[in-house]
């Protein structure tokens, strides 16, 4: 059964992102390390939040697998890609493991 992780990057005081390195070098680095284990990938930079509502998210991510073994392999070699997160944001992301309903 297909399944996803997706990372949140959450807007909060005195948080920082840095769009440009997020998309150029680290999600080079999610492909170059989980990228044999992905069924896709994509990120997307938070504009809003609804009409007049700042966006509650810098980014979130969402990786699909093609099973929870797929993804489990792919964690197994994310140690730079999840060492790299404080070259872009400095808070800890959240991060949601789901299964795939459609």
């Amino acid at each position: 059964m297909p399944v996803t992780l997706q990372v949140l990057y959450p807007v909060a005081e005195g948080t920082t992102f840095d769009h440009d390195y997020y998309a150029t070098t680290h999600m080079g680095l999610v492909m170059e390390h989980m990228g044999p284990h992905l069924s896709s990938a994509q990120a997307s930079k938070g504009l809003a939040g609804g009409p007049d509502t700042p966006a509650g998210y810098y980014a979130i991510a969402t990786l699909a697998f093609a099973d929870q073994a797929a993804l489990d392999s792919a964690m197994e070699v994310a140690g730079p890609v999840l060492a790299d997160i404080p070259n872009y944001y400095n808070a800890a992301p959240q991060m949601l493991i789901g299964e795939v309903l459609g």
